[in-house]
C-alpha cells in the first residue's frame, strides 16, 4: 500500500479535504476528491469525505495507490452549433444553451452536451465537481433552452454553488401554459419527487424535496397564456411539475399532459419553455450581473401562431 502519512499541515487547517489534497499531492480536485469518495482519506483513524474539513493538529492518512491508476475519461469535446457565448471572463462563461443539449454527460445521454461544447471550443473550466460535470453549477433540461452559466475558476465554482443554495441568483423563464391560470398571478408551493409509477418523470410528492415557483401570466391568448416564472428553488423539472400540477401543463410538454394534437400543429417537439433572464453577483468582483436571452425561433413560431389574430 502506498501510504502518506503526516500531521495536517498548518496551512491546510479549516480547508475542505478535496480542495487540501489538491494543494499537498499536486493534483486536480476532482482527482482529491475521487480519492476521498473511495474511502482513501483518513484523518486520526477516521475516513473522511471530500467536503470535510481538516482540523489543527489532526493526523492525515492517505492513501495514494488509486493515483496509480489512469483518471476517468474527460468530456470528449464535440461542437454545438448555435451555442453562443453570452459572456466570458476568467472566472465564468455563460452560454445560451440550444434545445437538444444536456448540460453534462449522463447515463444514457448520447448527445450534444455543454461541457463538451465549450471543451471543443477551447475553454477550460473549473475542476471542481464530478468529472464529467467540471464547473457546472447548474442544469437546464435536455428540452429547456436559455442561460446557462458555467464556472472557469475553482473559486468562481465555490462562490456560485453556494449563491445557488442560498438563492441569490435570479432565474426567470419564459413558458407558454396551456389554458389560463387563475389567479393570473401566483406561488406554487409544493415538494417535487420522484414520480411513483415512471422513474423518468417527477411529481408532486408529500415525501418530495421543498419547491418554490413564482408565475405571473403576461398574455393571453385563446389557447394558451405567456408566463413569466421566478424560481427559489431548482428541481429537476419544476416548471413543468409544477404548472401541470395547475393543471396547465407546458403547452408541447406532452411528458406533463399537454395535449400533443396543438403540440403537432404548432411544429413543437419539446416543451414551451426558456431561461431567459440569469442575473448573479459576479464571484469575483461582486458586481451584479445581469443576462437577456430572446426566444429560439422555434419557441417564437410557435407563440406567434397561437397569436395570430389576438393581439
Amino acid at each position: 500500500m502506498s501510504l502518506r502519512s503526516m500531521p495536517v499541515p498548518d496551512g491546510l487547517a479549516g480547508e475542505r479535504v478535496d480542495a487540501a489534497l489538491s494543494r499537498l499531492l499536486g493534483v486536480s480536485r476532482t482527482r482529491a476528491a475521487d480519492l476521498a469518495a473511495g474511502g482513501a482519506v483518513a484523518v486520526d483513524g477516521r475516513v473522511v469525505g471530500k467536503s470535510d474539513r481538516l482540523v489543527a493538529g489532526g493526523w492525515l492518512e492517505v492513501d495514494l495507490t488509486a493515483l496509480d491508476e489512469p483518471a476517468a475519461p474527460s468530456t470528449p469535446p464535440e461542437p454545438v452549433p448555435g451555442m453562443r457565448i453570452v459572456h466570458d471572463d476568467e472566472d465564468v462563461v455563460v452560454v445560451d444553451k440550444p434545445v437538444g443539449v444536456a448540460a453534462h454527460p449522463s447515463p444514457g445521454w448520447t448527445g450534444p452536451t455543454v461541457v463538451g461544447a465549450l471543451a471543443a471550443a477551447g475553454f477550460r473550466v473549473a475542476t471542481s465537481g464530478a468529472a464529467e460535470r467540471q464547473g457546472v453549477v447548474h442544469r437546464l433540461d435536455v428540452g429547456t433552452s436559455g442561460l446557462m452559466v458555467v464556472a472557469k475558476s475553482e473559486r468562481a465554482y465555490s462562490v456560485l454553488k453556494r449563491a445557488f443554495k442560498e438563492r441569490t441568483v435570479e432565474k426567470v423563464y419564459h413558458a407558454v401554459v396551456q389554458g389560463h391560470p387563475a389567479p393570473t398571478t401566483g406561488t406554487v408551493d409544493a415538494p417535487i419527487g420522484r414520480h411513483p409509477s415512471a422513474d423518468y418523470k417527477f411529481a408532486v410528492t408529500a415525501d418530495g424535496k421543498p419547491s418554490v415557483t413564482h408565475y405571473e401570466v403576461l398574455e393571453m391568448v385563446p389557447q394558451a397564456s405567456l408566463v413569466e416564472v421566478h424560481l427559489e428553488t431548482g428541481r429537476t423539472h419544476q416548471i413543468r411539475v409544477h404548472m401541470a400540477a395547475l393543471r396547465h401543463p407546458c403547452v408541447g410538454d406532452t411528458t406533463y399532459g399537454a395535449d400533443p394534437t396543438l403540440a403537432a400543429r404548432l411544429g413543437l417537439t419539446r416543451q414551451w419553455l426558456h431561461a431567459m433572464r440569469l442575473a448573479f453577483d459576479h464571484p469575483a468582483t461582486g458586481d451584479r450581473l445581469e443576462l437577456v436571452s430572446t426566444y429560439p425561433e422555434d419557441l417564437a413560431h410557435a407563440w406567434d401562431l397561437l397569436a395570430q389574430g389576438h393581439r
